[in-house]
């Protein structure tokens, strides 16, 4: 569950409306010593709020699972769910996603988007009124996402999440207005 300035990313199961039902927040790598503790990476700019009592589910069933334990190692944390204190019980849980409820996930500010806010917009260069295709991708770099947009004729754009080229984001009507600068894209697209 990724927050960025107009972005962010998630793995998810989706009811009818389009709105994810889970949000990944994690991912369960391996056991660590003999009492039920497991690595677990963290995919949300919302760590603090993985804390023991809260309910999360684990992999691709969505089992329901209580934190017992976190403490922080290396650049994840550590984890022991509630009934689990014996390594090999909790190492049927690695290499697994961690979820939370869509719906329990915090407010952004006003301007900020979740990942899966923004996928599947329709991106529009807001001088021609062209639609140059669908948001389908989010590329975390260092310094700003990229978003990859594909076109109808199936070529990828690349564009930069800066205010100079994302001018507009109207996630009620699956749209995002964009400024193509110079260079961009090649003028054969």
């Amino acid at each position: 569950m990724t927050a960025s300035k107009k972005s962010a990313n998630a793995e998810a199961g989706s009811p009818s409306n389009g709105e994810p039902v889970y949000l990944a927040v994690g991912y369960l790598r391996r056991a660590h010593g003999v009492r039920g503790e497991i690595l677990l990476d963290i995919l949300t700019d919302f760590p603090e709020r993985l804390q023991p009592k809260e309910q999360l589910f684990v992999g691709d069933q969505h089992l329901p699972m209580t934190l017992a334990t976190r403490r922080g190692h290396a650049k994840g944390l550590l984890v022991s769910f509630e009934g689990i204190q014996d390594r090999d019980e909790v190492g049927h849980f690695r290499n697994k996603y961690v979820y939370v409820l869509a719906e329990d996930r915090p407010s952004l500010p006003e301007g900020e988007y979740y990942h899966h806010e923004l996928l599947g917009l329709q991106v529009v260069n807001e001088e021609t009124g062209e639609t140059m295709g669908e948001l389908v991708d989010i590329i975390k770099t260092g310094a700003n996402d990229v978003y990859v947009v594909k076109s109808d004729s199936g070529s990828e754009i690349l564009l930069p999440a800066i205010p100079d080229v994302i001018r507009d984001i109207d996630p009620d009507r699956r749209q995002m207005n964009i400024r193509l600068l110079p260079g961009l894209i090649d003028e054969d697209n």
